[in-house]
């Protein structure tokens, strides 16, 4: 007979004599070492460090070996994946929602990317009157300078002349945000139109 057996069946026997003689809130300790060895106790054994099994007259319980630092990263890494799972998988329900919500039909779709589109055409339409007039003030102040091709440019001309390239320098920027913003805007009602094509013939995923 193994030592390993024998240790194991004086572990049983010790449980045997713990469950008819203990007091009811007593406990019995039993675990197996790195070498395979069986060790059991009212109190936790010191080779006890990593996983054991409590006894008692509730039944069994058995407590995991502490994590490594390794473990543990590994461990938090895993829930705060399945957490942001979680949370991406809320928001997509609350969207396709809102989605069924805002549009009875496709055509509605169409309707508010319409006027969507609209509204920020107007605006670029006074982006469009800044440039051009911008523009304008350019070509005057070139004019202007043009009389100063042969002596010393007065400082009031160089600063309106920088002050008019900022400007039609911001206008320019301003009028490729507001094409920019119409394309996005497109491409954001034709997302719309897929996924609530998608939520109502059951193609959609979740």
């Amino acid at each position: 007979m193994s030592n390993e057996l024998i240790a194991w069946r004086r572990c049983a026997a010790l449980l045997a004599v713990a469950a008819f003689s203990l007091p009811a809130a007593a406990r019995t300790y039993c675990c197996t070492d790195k070498t395979g060895r069986k060790y059991c106790g009212d109190t936790l054994p010191e080779q006890c460090q990593g996983a054991y099994k409590e006894f008692s007259e509730k039944g069994v319980r058995s407590v995991e070996a502490p994590l490594t630092a390794e473990q543990k990263a590994q461990r938090e890494a895993a829930e705060a994946r399945k957490k942001e799972a979680e949370r991406l998988a809320n928001e997509q329900r609350r969207k396709d929602q809102a989605l069924l919500n805002t549009y009875g039909n496709e055509k509605d779709i169409d309707l508010l990317r319409d006027r969507a589109v609209a509204d920020i055409e107007v605006s670029a339409k006074q982006v469009q009157a800044k440039y051009d007039k911008a523009v304008k003030r350019k070509q005057q102040l070139e004019r202007e300078l043009e009389f100063y091709a042969k002596k010393p440019v007065p400082e009031s001309l160089k600063s309106q002349i920088k002050e008019n390239e900022i400007d039609i320098q911001a206008q320019t920027k301003a009028l490729d945000d507001k094409k920019a913003e119409i394309e996005a805007t497109r491409v954001r009602f034709e997302e719309d139109r897929k996924r609530y094509r998608a939520l109502m013939d059951g193609t959609a995923k979740r």
